[in-house]
């Protein structure tokens, strides 16, 4: 009886410490229930700081306030690309691992250009064939959101939304729930068939609201009074560049002329130049991506994304790319120092304090994790720049290539020398070198003596000397880690700093970028929300690091092709 009794009370013991055990492991995962990664296209570090006196508490501030900023982030190659941007961010490595070396580029076996996310094996899912044959084929590794696919059996949903289609595709991985970009043709976000076959109702109900319309139904004009925006230039100056309709690059920019959409009110203001359409036939909804409100319009979207879909809502953790280029458009119309740039970040000021409320409401106060960073920056307008004695110019690619080429003549003999000049790069007729019985490294050596004989070129760089050695930091690190060899050119050129392209050459307006230089390499990088401590770091962070550190947030495997580190300083917290 004694032996039962013990036998059967050591036996109950081990039972409830075998649930206990099992209790402990079944314990969920310690995961935030969205992820909300924000990518401003062409947004400088200093924007951040710049117009701090008139952002509102609840978007830029709120998330420096509440979150963690990188002070000292910066990308770790070039060229600095819309396209290289977002995949370096969401692959956690370089062009030359995650192959995609520009927004377009030479397939040499094709003898012409392809577009980033160009692939003619899909088909447009409610919008036009050119806008909509896109998919993230080029992209060689995974993705942050593809390894939360893989690590979830396909239960977490990653959506992808911008305006632009590369700032969408790209985010969202290969093997994404959706993703959606805008088509100027019928003013609607749509995807392809490398997604789905057909639009969710809610995306279609979403279109038939015509939102893009709307806000082009109503001038452009400032938050603020002119006299206000003291942290830019003067509103009427000659290196900002007019829409197409207007005389003067100023405010007010009435938005239902250029576009041609029926005024929501009238009669709208005097237009700057040119004639109002009179048929709806003749509506340009391409307008909306160069004001603040495309980015409005993306907030939209994604809003809607976030209801309908669930996400995060759903007891899975999901992801949310989202991408605001609006900021871009502007930025190389009007440039850095425009009241029409510092107007479009207020806006955009707005539309993140909106977001951070939507999700504070719907997904639940500290439950989703976000982090906002950029593609890339910008230069300021060599025009400014000259008008502030400061060094800076300009080059324009096509008459450097023909310059080039003709130079190559000279020296080589008749022949088409240069086939491209794309990405700072030049891809030279290997088929002729080999034709002519030329040695290709001689070749190259011939591009790099002559290309730095051009004005606003620093240096010169062959292909083939960039494969020989590794580089850990410094120019030579910028240009071996953007460089692929089944896709990049056979000589990298690197000009001055301020100076820039201008596809407008001799007309300078408005910026670009894509150099090595800190204006383009020097980029916001914030986390907020779950599980993130309040503070910043001066530590140099790198942009590869944004999806290494997401994974040690979610406890998943890093992409594939991963070279960043995860960034220590924000995962101190205790847990």
């Amino acid at each position: 009886m004694r032996n039962t009794f013990l036998t059967s009370l050591l036996t109950t013991a081990a039972l409830l410490s075998a649930t206990a055990a099992t209790a402990q492991k079944t314990k969920p995962l310690p995961r935030p229930k969205l992820v909300v990664g924000i990518v401003v296209d062409q947004m400088r570090y200093d924007y951040l700081y710049r117009y701090w006196n008139k952002y509102g508490a609840d978007g830029f501030r709120r998330l420096l306030g509440e979150g963690f900023s990188f002070e000292n982030c910066h990308y770790n190659y070039v060229p600095t690309y819309t396209g290289p941007g977002h995949a370096s961010i969401y692959t956690g490595t370089t062009p030359s691992t995650h192959g995609i070396i520009g927004n377009n580029w030479l397939v040499r076996e094709a003898g012409k250009a392809t577009y980033v996310t160009e692939d003619k094996s899909v088909q447009a899912v409610g919008g036009t064939e050119a806008a909509g044959q896109m998919s993230p084929r080029h992209m060689l590794t995974t993705t942050i959101t593809d390894e939360l696919r893989l690590a979830t059996n396909f239960q977490a949903k990653t959506i992808g939304v911008c305006i632009k289609d590369r700032g969408s595709i790209l985010p969202a991985g290969h093997a994404a729930s959706a993703a959606y970009w805008f088509d100027n043709a019928n003013g609607a976000f749509i995807t392809s068939t490398f997604y789905t076959p057909q639009l969710p109702e809610w995306v279609q109900q979403f279109n038939a609201r015509k939102l893009a319309a709307q806000y082009l139904s109503k001038p452009w004009e400032p938050l603020l009074p002119l006299a206000a925006y003291t942290e830019s230039t003067a509103d009427d100056v000659p290196w900002e560049a007019a829409f197409r309709g207007e005389q003067k690059p100023v405010f007010p920019h009435n938005l239902p002329v250029l576009s041609g959409v029926a005024p929501a009110q009238a009669p709208a203001p005097a237009p700057t130049g040119g004639e109002a359409p009179t048929t709806a036939a003749a509506a340009n909804l391409d307008v909306i991506r160069s004001t603040p409100f495309g980015n409005t319009l993306t907030l939209d979207f994604a809003l809607e994304a976030i209801r309908a879909e669930q996400l995060g809502q759903r007891g899975q953790t999901d992801f949310l790319a989202l991408s605001f280029s609006s900021t871009d458009y502007v930025g190389h119309q009007f440039g850095p120092n425009a009241i029409e740039t510092e107007d479009t970040y207020l806006r955009l000021d707005q539309d993140i304090a909106r977001l951070l409320k939507v999700l504070d409401q719907t997904v639940g106060k500290g439950q989703s994790l976000v982090f906002l960073s950029a593609d890339h920056g910008a230069a300021h307008s060599p025009e400014f720049l000259k008008s502030q004695r400061i060094p800076a110019g300009s080059v324009g690619p096509r008459l450097w290539r023909d310059s080039l080429q003709a130079r190559l003549v000279r020296r080589l003999g008749p022949g088409q020398w240069v086939l491209s000049y794309e990405n700072q790069q030049v891809y030279l007729n290997r088929p002729l070198i080999q034709q002519k019985k030329l040695d290709l490294y001689q070749v190259q050596q011939a591009v790099v003596e002559l290309a730095v004989q051009f004005t606003g070129v620093t240096r010169a760089v062959a292909a083939t000397d960039l494969q020989k050695s590794h580089w850990e930091s410094g120019l030579l690190m910028y240009l071996e880690n953007g460089y692929l060899p089944s896709r990049s050119g056979d000589v990298m050129v690197v000009m001055e700093p301020g100076w820039l392209e201008s596809y407008a050459y001799p007309v300078n307006k408005g910026t670009t970028h894509g150099s090595s230089g800190a204006y383009d390499t020097h980029v916001p990088l914030l986390f907020w929300g779950w599980r993130v401590p309040q503070g910043e770091s001066a530590f140099p962070a790198r942009i590869t690091d944004i999806a290494p550190t997401v994974a040690r947030f979610l406890h998943i495997q890093e992409p594939d092709g991963c070279t960043g580190q995860p960034l220590q300083d924000v995962l101190t917290k205790k847990k």
